[in-house]
């Protein structure tokens, strides 16, 4: 049996644009403390890995310094085909985990906006309990996006502006619906997207400009400003699919 919420897709009327952002600007002044506390969660939690991708670059760039007399060495050199290969596929590892947890925090993060949005008590933490409990959804998830976005890059780029609204649209579906399979969460993402491409479209790109005003305060305002780009999605949700209680229950007890 098909899920509800592919129902509800087709059921959507029209959001609209000028009431979502109003309303995400509103939230915002609410929860912009906790959109910078998940930032620098994210943040602390990815750098170390970060740190790890770039150490042989350091190595490198040490025996650079070290032959710069010598115009035809090259520090590449210094390493087998072998030794590249297994640090391509580490790479590729180490950033998809960074993803994964950067995903498992903003679904987290859209559960706030819920909360704050309905009046509801907020617990205090609570950053990684996606993580916790869905890690493998999400790291399959993360796999799929990844997937998707290499695809749409093979073919000259242009695709990705069009699979940039599903992508976007498939996490903030999963963090309200972490019962949902993998395909049914990417299925409803481009489903939900194709209804609703232009609306979606132009939400992520005022809201990233909107975003980016943080840089007036010398890049610090950023990490204050950085998540506003999820609450207009979560807006767009609420307003098109919207919460049903049975769910949402259901959602809440997978989710703690």
């Amino acid at each position: 049996m098909e899920p509800q919420i592919f129902q509800k897709i087709e059921a959507a009327k029209s959001p609209d644009f000028g009431a979502i952002l109003s309303k995400s600007f509103d939230l915002f002044k609410k929860i912009w403390v906790e959109g910078m506390l998940h930032l620098l969660v994210t943040m602390a939690v990815i750098l170390p890995l970060l740190v790890v991708i770039y150490i042989p670059f350091i190595t490198i760039m040490i025996k650079a310094n070290a032959n710069g007399g010598q115009p035809d060495f090259n520090p590449f050199l210094e390493y087998s085909v072998g030794w590249i290969a297994v640090y391509i596929v580490a790479f590729l590892v180490i950033m998809i985990l960074i993803q994964t947890i950067a995903y498992a925090i903003t679904a987290h993060f859209f559960q706030v906006c819920k909360k704050a949005d309905t009046g509801t008590p907020a617990e205090i933490g609570g950053y990684f309990v996606y993580l916790k409990n869905h890690f493998q959804k999400i790291l399959v998830l993360s796999l799929a996006v990844f997937g998707i976005t290499l695809l749409a890059a093979i073919l000259c780029y242009l695709p990705i502006f069009y699979v940039m609204v599903p992508l976007q649209l498939m996490f903030v579906i999963f963090a309200f619906n972490p019962q949902l399979s993998v395909s049914e969460i990417v299925k409803a993402g481009f489903k939900l997207g194709n209804r609703f491409w232009l609306i979606v479209f132009g939400l992520v790109i005022v809201s990233s400009l909107i975003a980016q005003l943080g840089i007036i305060l010398c890049g610090i305002g950023l990490l204050a400003t950085a998540f506003f780009t999820h609450i207009p999605m979560y807006y767009f949700y609420k307003e098109t699919i919207g919460f049903d209680e049975a769910i949402q229950g259901e959602t809440v007890v997978n989710s703690l």
